[in-house]
């Protein structure tokens, strides 16, 4: 089997796996349990960072795929692709930031830090977490589009 054959499917299962982190985190920090947040945070940045990785090897090496849909998905589908890209590219540099400001913050005392260290971390979690969430979930939907509603 080759390559391009399977990474479509790994990709979306590290999509997948990408938003229940990212929702177990979300409820993690909600209730206070930074550190817990903390861990699922970084297992949901290293399977991002995988699909990252398998996503880019999947699009230089597999040939344009054109959707086969007809009527009013076709729109649905280009509108959602469209949206799904362009906040994918904003969202690579939001998680880096989000992350590097979350880093710092554990750093000067972990748990122990002071609010005020935590804000500017938070300022940006706010734009990046509904963004990454929204990235991922429509990931999947692609995937499932192209791969099992119009599966060639």
């Amino acid at each position: 089997m080759e390559l391009t054959a399977v990474l479509p499917h790994v990709n979306a299962a590290l999509n997948a796996t990408s938003t229940v982190l990212l929702i177990i985190a979300y409820a993690l920090i909600r209730s206070g349990r930074r550190e817990a947040h903390r861990r699922v945070m970084i297992a949901a940045l290293i399977v991002s960072a995988i699909f990252l990785v398998c996503y880019l090897a999947y699009h230089f090496t597999a040939p344009v795929f054109v959707f086969p849909g007809t009527g009013w998905v076709v729109p649905v589908y280009y509108a959602m692709l469209v949206s799904h890209v362009i906040l994918a590219a904003v969202a690579t540099p939001l998680i880096a930031l989000t992350a590097w400001r979350a880093i710092k913050a554990w750093r000067s005392g972990g748990a122990a830090a002071p609010a005020q260290v935590y804000q500017r971390h938070r300022a940006i979690a706010r734009w990046t977490f509904p963004i990454w969430l929204y990235v991922t979930v429509t990931g999947v939907l692609i995937y499932a589009t192209l791969y099992h509603v119009y599966a060639p």
